[in-house]
C-alpha cells in the first residue's frame, strides 16, 4: 500500500510518528524496491528478513508445489496475461486490508507457482490492458472468497510504504508479459514498480515495465487516497472479460488544464476526507479488444466459474465513462474516511481511498477504498 513518498514522509510524518527505523542494523537496511532477485534461482526464502516496527515478514517468497493450496503463505505474485495474474489478499477469512496489509498473500488464477488459487466463480468481470509502459488488470470479484470482509472498502498495496518495506512485507512481483522479455512465457522479470488496489468487490493491479523510462511515475504510490479512478483509469465492466491493447495513461495525479500540465497534491489525512478533486481522470484509448468467456480464461479453476459475455472480438477507442467528483462516507470497523467517485458505467473507476490505521501502535498510514 502506498502512503507518502520518502521525501514527504521524512518531512511530514517522521516527527509525529517518532520512529522509522527497521531494526538495530537499520544503517544497512535496503528498501524492498531496491532489491533484485532473478526468478526462480535467485528467490530467497524471504525477501525481507528485517525485524522492524511492523515485525517480520509473515510469509515466504520461495514457493513451489509443496506450498500451493488454500493455506499457502506465498508472497510472490505474477501479472502476465488476461488468464494469468494474481492479487494480494489476506491469509485469514473475514479480514480487512488495513489490518493485514503487511501480511497479504498471493491469490492467483494459475496453478504451479506455489500460491493460493482464486476460487471458481469469484471473478465476475475484468479488463486486461497492455500498453507501452505497463500491464494492468482491473476486475470485479467476490472479495469474501479471498478472505476480505464483505464490507471492507479495502486499501492499496505496493512495494514502498512509509517504512520502505512494502505491503505486503517482502512481497515480490514478476511478469513475462513485457516486450523486453522477448515473448518467453517461461522467463520472468522482476517488476520493481507496481500498485494493487483491493476492496469493495473490485481491484486493480498495475505493473510497470522495468525497462521503461517512466515506471515509477506510471505506477505512482503516493496517491493512495484517491483510488482506482485516478490511479488506474479504465473502462472495465462487470460481467465482461476482455483483453485489450492501449495507450499509456497520464501518470497518476498529472492532468492538463487550460493547456497547462499540473500535478495534483493529495492533502494529508489530518485534513479529513477528500470530497472533491480539481480534475477528471482521462481513460486512455484502447484497441484490439477481445472478449472471452471466463471459463475459457480460467482453465485452472473449476468448471463452475462464472461465464462472461461469451467469445467475441471487438475493437474500439476505449471510450469509457469518466469518474467525477467525490463524496465522503464512513465505513467499516476501521473508522476510515472513504471517498467514492461517481460514474455512469465504469464501476471499477469509482473506487477511491483514504488512510487511517495503526501499525504496532506507532505508524498510522493505512489506505482504504470506498
Amino acid at each position: 500500500m502506498s502512503y507518502l513518498a520518502l521525501s514527504t514522509f521524512l518531512a511530514l510524518a517522521a516527527a509525529p510518528l517518532g520512529v522509522v527505523a527497521q531494526s538495530a542494523t537499520s544503517s544497512s537496511f535496503t528498501p524492498l524496491a531496491s532489491k533484485h532477485f532473478s526468478y526462480p534461482s535467485g528467490i530467497p526464502y524471504q525477501a525481507d528478513p528485517d525485524d522492524g516496527v511492523r515485525g517480520t515478514q509473515q510469509g515466504y517468497n520461495l514457493c513451489n508445489s509443496t506450498t500451493e493450496g488454500p493455506n499457502s503463505l506465498c508472497q510472490t505474485a505474477f501479472i502476465n496475461h488476461a488468464d494469468d495474474w494474481c492479487v494480494w489478499a489476506p491469509p485469514i477469512p473475514n479480514s480487512t486490508i488495513g489490518d493485514t496489509e503487511g501480511e497479504e498473500v498471493a491469490w492467483c488464477t494459475k496453478k504451479g507457482r506455489g500460491t493460493r488459487i482464486i476460487p471458481a466463480g469469484a471473478i465476475t468481470g475484468l479488463q486486461f490492458m497492455k500498453t507501452p509502459g505497463y500491464l494492468q488488470i482491473v476486475g470485479f470479484i467476490d472479495q469474501t472468497q479471498i478472505n476480505i470482509a464483505a464490507d471492507d472498502g479495502g486499501g492499496e498495496l505496493d512495494p514502498h510504504g512509509a517504512d520502505l518495506r512494502g505491503n505486503p512485507l517482502g512481497g515480490l512481483v514478476y511478469s513475462n508479459g513485457f516486450p523486453s522479455n522477448g515473448g518467453n512465457n517461461n522467463s520472468f522479470q522482476q517488476v520493481i514498480e507496481w500498485h494493487n488496489f483491493m476492496g469493495s468487490d473490485q481491484f486493480c493491479f498495475k505493473v510497470c515495465d522495468p525497462a521503461g523510462s517512466n515506471a515509477a511515475n506510471l505506477c505512482q504510490h503516493i496517491f493512495d487516497r484517491i483510488g482506482v479512478a485516478y490511479n488506474c483509469p479504465n473502462a472495465a465492466q462487470n460481467g465482461t472479460f476482455e483483453s485489450c491493447e492501449g495507450d499509456n495513461q497520464d501518470p497518476p495525479g498529472v492532468y492538463t488544464t487550460n493547456g497547462q500540465v499540473v500535478t495534483y497534491s493529495q492533502p494529508p489525512e489530518s485534513l479529513g476526507p477528500i470530497t472533491s478533486l480539481p480534475y477528471t481522470p482521462k481513460i486512455p484509448a484502447s484497441s484490439n479488444c477481445v472478449q472471452f468467456a471466463s471459463s475459457a480464461l480460467f482453465t485452472d479453476l473449476a468448471s463452475t466459474t462464472t461465464s462472461g459475455s461469451g467469445s467475441a472480438t471487438a475493437t474500439g477507442s476505449g471510450a469509457g465513462a469518466t469518474s467525477t467528483g467525490a463524496s465522503a462516507s464512513r465505513s467499516g470497523s476501521s473508522s476510515s474516511s472513504a471517498a467514492t467517485g461517481s460514474s455512469s458505467n465504469n464501476g471499477a473507476a469509482t473506487m477511491c481511498i483514504s488512510i487511517l490505521s495503526t501499525i504496532g501502535g506507532v505508524l498510522a498510514a493505512v489506505a482504504f477504498l470506498s
